[in-house]
């Protein structure tokens, strides 16, 4: 039987965390330095966001933000530490489109990708085109689509690996346009890009900021743009929907920030406030221009209702694709 004075150290412990948390989540955050989880390796987007974010939101919150780079498994290790940390803003998720691709190609999960975070905003955007080798007769997308399925089976494509976003993009666009052409992965980005350009394999996706050099100097050619918009980086690319192909507005890498599930919905809209306003800043956004980057924020509901629509849309992609984790 528990005693009065028993009794009265659990309610005074029972209220000390409530209001802790509470206070928290009420103004006093951040009461410790904060982590940003990159799940990806250094000079990757979400990282290049990160480090040019983190010293103006330590300065706002007047406490040390710090990068934290925990790659491997598409991002699933990083974001696994997130799931697993205290609901208290402290610890929080960099995350990439990719985050919603791996539940569709992993057949086990270490986390719940809705259940276990909460979305806090849509940061920036990073668009691909669409590049082929100079040898392929093709100068738009219906000609190429033609030489496609004329050479049925007969054309490869690069990616930097099996799963990842240029590798969906690209089966998305095989069968949205009924095409044959086989997929060539590569252990990164460099290796498929040099054999792009040697004519190994004959078409790719790639980001707009990794591709625009070697199309200035004539070794690939740039036929489209994803997104609905062109690119500010390439403005004489025209994209998918002005050529006639309305199904690839939507493919762009987006980067987000997420925290762990159950963090109070104050505490949500105060780290979207404060992700929003730093990276409006002019100087943030000209140093994320710089690097193919543009900003599209968001509330945490159209957050929420992204990653809901990718996670249906990908786990379609992957189905019919029979893509699998290696």
């Amino acid at each position: 039987m528990r005693t009065p004075y028993k009794t009265l150290l659990v309610a005074l412990f029972t209220l000390t965390v409530w209001g802790t948390t509470y206070a928290q989540s009420a103004g006093t955050f951040p009461v410790k330095a904060v982590t940003l989880v990159v799940p990806y390796t250094p000079s990757s987007g979400s990282d290049i966001i990160a480090r040019i974010i983190a010293p103006k939101l330590s300065l706002r919150w007047g406490q040390a933000v710090v990068v934290d780079n925990k790659p491997g498994a598409s991002g699933n290790i990083g974001a696994q530490q997130v799931a697993s940390a205290p609901a208290d803003g402290h610890t929080l998720l960099m995350a990439i489109s990719t985050f919603t691709m791996a539940p569709a190609i992993y057949k086990r999960m270490p986390f719940d990708t809705v259940k276990d975070f909460a979305p806090i905003t849509k940061l920036a955007e990073s668009g691909f085109v669409f590049a082929i080798n100079p040898s392929v007769p093709a100068k738009d997308m219906a000609s190429l689509i033609a030489y496609a399925k004329q050479r049925n089976g007969a054309l490869n494509y690069g990616t930097p690996g099996n799963g990842t976003p240029q590798h969906l993009a690209m089966e998305l666009f095989k069968s949205s346009a009924g095409v044959n052409v086989v997929h060539v992965p590569y252990k990164g980005i460099q290796g498929a890009l040099t054999d792009l350009m040697g004519g190994q394999v004959q078409m790719m996706f790639a980001s707009v900021h990794s591709m625009r050099p070697h199309a200035e100097a004539g070794k690939v050619r740039v036929l489209a743009v994803t997104g609905s918009t062109r690119s500010a980086l390439s403005p004489e690319v025209p994209t998918f929907r002005e050529q006639g192909v309305n199904y690839m507005d939507s493919i762009d890498s987006w980067y987000a920030v997420l925290a762990p599930g159950r963090t109070p919905p104050d505490l949500i809209a105060r780290l979207n406030k404060d992700f929003i306003e730093v990276i409006n800043s002019d100087d943030v956004k000209a140093a994320l221009m710089k690097q193919g980057l543009s900003i599209h924020t968001s509330t945490p509901l159209q957050l929420s209702q992204l990653i809901q629509n990718d996670l249906a849309r990908w786990k379609k992609v992957v189905t019919d694709a029979r893509i699998e984790a290696d």
